[in-house]
């Protein structure tokens, strides 16, 4: 029997998809348990029409993406934090403290999409990548400076 999935199950399917099962499995766990429905004409249809749609809505995030990069290329981010002799920060400059100087800037990025192997231990600039999206990476500037 063809079923479409409406749920993921585990081994079997992923939502979506199109399968084919034992109609006793499809009959007495998949369909009482809304998990799946019935291979149709209709069903079929609204699979593809979600489908699309999700493409869609993927395709919009990556332009997003997109332009956020170069609004982050353009920009600079100044980080103050304490210093001693020879320009050695006390402590580091973390990926939070560049969300929150970024957020001030009126730029809201999660702190975990900011990829910094290394904390930032000395002042200056220094070029860190931010993750936007799975196909897009930006680089922020940030200067730290001595305050």
């Amino acid at each position: 029997m063809k079923v479409v999935f409406l749920q993921d199950v585990k081994g079997k399917g992923k939502k979506g998809e199109i399968k084919n099962v034992s109609e006793g499995y499809a009959r007495n766990y998949l369909l009482p348990n809304k998990l799946a429905t019935e291979a149709n004409k209709s069903a079929v249809a609204s699979v593809e029409g979600q489908k699309k749609s999700e493409e869609k809505k993927a395709q919009a995030m990556k332009e997003e993406a997109e332009q956020l990069k170069e609004k982050l290329a353009e920009m600079t981010v100044t980080v103050k934090t304490k210093a001693g002799e020879g320009g050695r920060v006390f402590g580091s400059v973390t990926s939070k403290q560049i969300a929150e100087s970024l957020k001030k800037a009126g730029v809201t990025i999660d702190k975990r999409k900011i990829e910094l192997n290394d904390p930032i231990k000395a002042l200056g600039h220094t070029n860190v990548p931010v993750k936007l999206h799975s196909e897009v990476t930006g680089t922020i500037k940030v200067h730290v400076v001595e305050g």
